[in-house]
C-alpha cells in the first residue's frame, strides 16, 4: 500500500551501505526490479531506489578509507523530535553514533545502537516521510532484530519507542512481536550458541511471490543463501540472503497474500 505518513516507532525507510554502487544498483534492480536515482552528493554516490517512481529506500558507497565496515542494510524509525529520542536512547544505555543531521528540507535522522550493539536509524520527517510502499511484493513488510538478551532490549527499546513486546509462540524460538497500538510491525528473536560471533543487528523482510524461485534467482545473480527457504507456521515461507557483496535481508512469501 502506498504510505505519506508513519505512526511514530514505525520502520519508515531502508538503506544500503555498499562497497560497489554499481553493482549493487544492477543486483537489485535484477532482484526486486527496483529502479536506482543517483543523487548529487559531495565526495560519494547516493541513490534512492524506487518502484514504479515511488521511493523505498536508499543506498550509498562506503568510503574507500573505511574498508573495515561490512555492506549491509540499515533501518530507520520514524520518531517525532530526533534529539529527544537520541536522549532517551542514552539514557536508556544505547549510543549515537551520527547524527543528528538535518538532511535538507526532507528530514532530520541520526545512527545510534541499541545496549547489544545493534544499529538503526531515526527519522524525523519534513518533506520526506520515508517509503512510499510497504506489504506489497517488492517492497519491506517486517524488521527483526537479532539479540543475545531479549529481556533486556525489551526493556530498551520499549522505553524509547511507543513499542509493545509481545512474546510469540513460535516452535523452537524464542521470539517477540514488536507492537504499535496492538499492530505488529517487528520482530526479536534470541540468538543461540551456534549463531558464533554474528553480533546482533536489525534485518529488514521484503515480500516476495515465491521464496524459492527467488532465492534460486537471487543465487543465479551471486548471492548467498545463509537461510535456505523455510517454513513459519501460519506466517508463510521465508528465506535470509546475503547479496553479492554481504549485506543481509530476509524475503518472505507470506500466506495472507497468497
Amino acid at each position: 500500500m502506498r504510505i505519506t505518513q508513519y505512526a511514530l516507532g514505525q520502520a519508515c525507510w531502508v538503506e544500503l551501505a555498499s562497497h560497489d554502487w554499481q553493482g549493487a544498483q544492477a543486483f537489485y534492480h535484477a532482484l526486486f526490479g527496483w529502479n536506482a536515482v543517483e543523487m548529487a552528493i559531495p565526495n560519494g554516490h547516493f541513490s534512492l531506489f524506487n518502484l514504479e517512481g515511488d521511493d523505498l529506500g536508499a543506498m550509498y558507497q562506503i568510503p574507500e578509507s573505511e574498508p573495515q565496515i561490512p555492506s549491509h542494510w540499515r533501518i530507520y524509525f520514524a520518531v517525532k523530535d530526533v534529539e529527544a529520542t537520541v536522549a532517551a536512547i542514552l539514557a536508556a544505555g544505547g549510543q549515537l553514533h551520527m547524527g543528528p543531521h538535518v538532511v535538507g528540507e526532507a528530514g532530520v535522522m541520526a545512527q545510534v545502537s541499541d545496549p547489544e550493539g545493534a544499529r538503526f536509524a531515526l527519522w524525523q520527517a519534513k518533506n520526506h516521510s520515508g517509503s512510499r510502499r510497504q506489504g506489497e511484493e517488492n517492497t519491506l513488510c517486517w524488521v527483526e532484530l537479532a539479540c543475545r538478551e531479549p529481556s533486556a532490549e525489551a526493556s530498551f527499546y520499549t522505553q524509547v519507542f511507543p513499542w509493545t513486546a509481545l512474546p510469540s509462540h513460535v516452535p523452537g524460538i524464542d521470539y517477540t512481536e514488536w507492537q504499535i497500538d496492538g499492530q505488529s510491525m517487528g520482530g526479536m528473536m534470541k540468538m543461540m550458541p551456534e549463531w558464533g560471533e554474528i553480533p546482533a543487528h536489525w534485518m529488514p523482510y521484503f515480500v516476495v511471490a515465491d521464496c524459492d524461485a527467488f532465492a534460486a534467482k537471487a543465487q543465479g545473480l551471486g548471492a548467498q543463501l545463509c537461510v535456505p527457504p523455510s517454513d513459519i507456521p501460519d506466517v508463510g515461507r521465508f528465506a535470509v540472503i546475503a547479496d553479492a557483496q554481504g549485506a543481509t535481508f530476509a524475503v518472505i512469501k507470506l500466506n495472507a497474500l497468497s
